[in-house]
């Protein structure tokens, strides 16, 4: 049996209008699934029209115009719906599911679920828990001393991983799931023991740990930005009284 990094694996990205998960929408995403390292990937888009102003900001990132998106994109609901329902299949066939920096990606599309949907991706999910692998999260673990900035685009220099169109949902996708793959390798001594069920749990361990060091280095500096130490989803902000 190979192990977990050479078998099948799915990965999942969003282009957003904003960083803000509780108030930014989703404006394109891919579901990229691969069975081994030499398969071909199937590769899922959607295009949504989020029906909001698209920042200039986020356009300059991800290309994507309010124009484009009126033309070409589709409404939320819909998209959402199949989007939720393409990862419950992920977890229902027990393939782990990478998503960079996932407390970003999973928690907006939940907002999204709840704005469009009036639902969850849990209520998708329906007992068959996502096994989540986090690039940006296994490797500042497991290589905690290096220095340098951990984006996409730093992650796939450092394991050669090529990455064309970045900032692309497909594209980002696939090159976090050869991330993953390259990592694996690389740290095979320290995975090759551990199931995918027993990852995701260690993450989210790791990804507090993370949290706390990061938000005692904003105190230390007098940032007073504060870390959210969930992962892969953070908790939906308490109602305004």
């Amino acid at each position: 049996m190979p192990c977990w990094y050479d078998g099948p694996l799915a990965a999942f990205d969003t282009e957003t209008t904003g960083i803000d998960v509780e108030r930014d929408r989703i404006v394109s995403a891919a579901l990229v699934v691969q069975e081994t390292p030499r398969s071909a990937p199937r590769i899922t888009r959607w295009l949504i029209n989020p029906g909001v102003d698209i920042p200039d900001a986020a356009t300059a990132v991800h290309g994507l115009t309010a124009g484009h998106l009126a033309l070409h994109g589709r409404w939320p609901a819909p998209v959402l719906e199949e989007v939720a329902r393409a990862l419950a299949a992920q977890s229902v066939a027990g393939r782990p599911l990478v998503v960079m920096n996932a407390p970003f990606d999973l928690t907006l599309l939940e907002r999204e679920l709840k704005r469009h949907r009036a639902s969850s991706l849990n209520a998708y999910l329906g007992g068959h828990p996502l096994r989540v692998l986090d690039p940006h999260v296994l490797d500042k673990h497991l290589d905690r001393y290096r220095k340098g900035r951990r984006t996409l685009t730093d992650l796939c220099a450092h394991y050669e991983v090529e990455l064309t169109d970045a900032h692309e949902a497909a594209a980002d996708a696939l090159a976090a799931l050869r991330v993953v793959r390259a990592l694996g390798h690389r740290f095979a001594e320290r995975l090759e023991g551990l199931h995918p069920a027993e990852l995701h749990t260690r993450q989210a361990v790791w990804y507090a740990a993370q949290a706390r060091g990061l938000q005692a280095w904003f105190a230390r500096s007098g940032n007073p930005e504060v870390v959210d130490p969930h992962w892969p989803l953070r908790p939906e902000l308490p109602a305004a009284a």
